[in-house]
């Protein structure tokens, strides 16, 4: 008898156990299991951005063209009005440029002591997970608890930081008084909780082939040598990344200038310190002038996405990508 003889009876009940039984539908490939579990785990974040982000953003657009009572719930249409007050209003362009100051100021510091502790913790052997619990920790403290300590440490006659300046011969400003130094003010309070950009770069630097660093000391390449013709170009995804992180949150700056300043109604806040979330939230939960407060939330939004898009066609020439040809 043939193979073929043989084997066909097996072979008709491989392809009869192979077709759809009645009444059921193909089973799931292990692809589309993971396509729809991955899917079914990130629900609940795709369900709250469609209502609280995606859904603010749409009310807020409504209201930015409208007058909006908050008393009664009504809102009138007004068509472009609140954005012409925009650029009537004197201290709109005052918050933004104050904003932009301090985004300008803080952005790279906090890149340039980010990366500066990261490299040091990398070179940690013995004990460096406990070096990065500690330094890790001033990024849970909460954003209370942090203005109050920079509130006494910034006096500008008692504080610590200018009785240690006193020292060493030198004459600390009046930190939260002078106009010149409340943004850098602001900006030192900010560098308090930058762990959560050490965090990211530590684990960028982890991940540099040590043998780039041997073949270079071979060669006889000097530590900024390496740092610049090896580090940076390893680990510049990482710095896109936070730059690009760190200038949205810079923009968005709110809890340190607020706590700092505006916490106490009673006392006139020097115009210096008005960034422009600050004066958002004036708008909108003060004076209840929500539909004026949704059209500054809209401008900041383009002002955002504006810069966002120049960083990312700027920063795409610089940034190495192993992967990439």
């Amino acid at each position: 008898m043939s193979r073929d003889v043989e084997t066909a009876p097996f072979q008709a009940v491989a392809a009869e156990a192979g077709k759809p039984r009645p009444g059921h539908g193909p089973r799931l490939t292990a692809r589309r299991r993971e396509t729809l579990a991955g899917w079914l785990f990130i629900s609940p974040w795709i369900l709250g951005f469609l209502i609280f982000t995606a859904g603010a953003m749409v009310m807020a657009a409504g209201l930015a063209f409208s007058d909006f009572n908050l008393a009664t719930g009504e809102a009138r249409w007004v068509g472009a009005r609140n954005f012409a007050q925009l650029v009537d209003d004197p201290r709109v362009a005052t918050s933004l440029g104050n904003t932009l100051f301090f985004a300008v100021l803080s952005v790279p510091l906090e890149i340039a002591v980010a990366l500066g502790l990261a490299m040091l913790l990398a070179r940690v052997g013995r004990g460096a997970g406990i070096f990065r619990t500690l330094f890790f920790l001033p990024k849970m403290t909460p954003m209370v608890a942090t203005a109050a300590i920079f509130f006494l440490l910034l006096n500008g006659s008692q504080g610590a930081i200018n009785q240690g300046l006193r020292l060493i011969g030198v004459q600390g400003p009046q930190w939260l008084v002078d106009p010149d130094w409340i943004k850098p003010s602001i900006v030192l309070m900010s560098l308090w909780a930058v762990s959560g950009t050490m965090v990211i770069f530590l684990a960028a630097l982890k991940n540099v082939p040590r043998e780039l660093y041997e073949v270079a000391s071979i060669d006889g390449a000097g530590g900024w040598r390496r740092f610049y013709n090896i580090t940076m170009p390893m680990i510049s995804p990482a710095l896109f990344f936070n730059t690009i992180v760190l200038t949205i949150a810079a923009f968005q700056t709110f809890d340190q200038a607020y706590l700092l300043f505006y916490r106490d109604q009673s006392n006139a806040a020097p115009e210096a310190s008005l960034f422009y979330a600050v004066y958002l939230f004036q708008q909108a939960f003060r004076q209840f002038n929500l539909g004026f407060a949704a059209a500054m939330a809209w401008v900041l939004f383009v002002i955002i996405m504006i810069i966002t898009a120049v960083q990312v066609r700027v920063g795409n020439r610089f940034v190495h990508y192993s992967g990439r040809d």
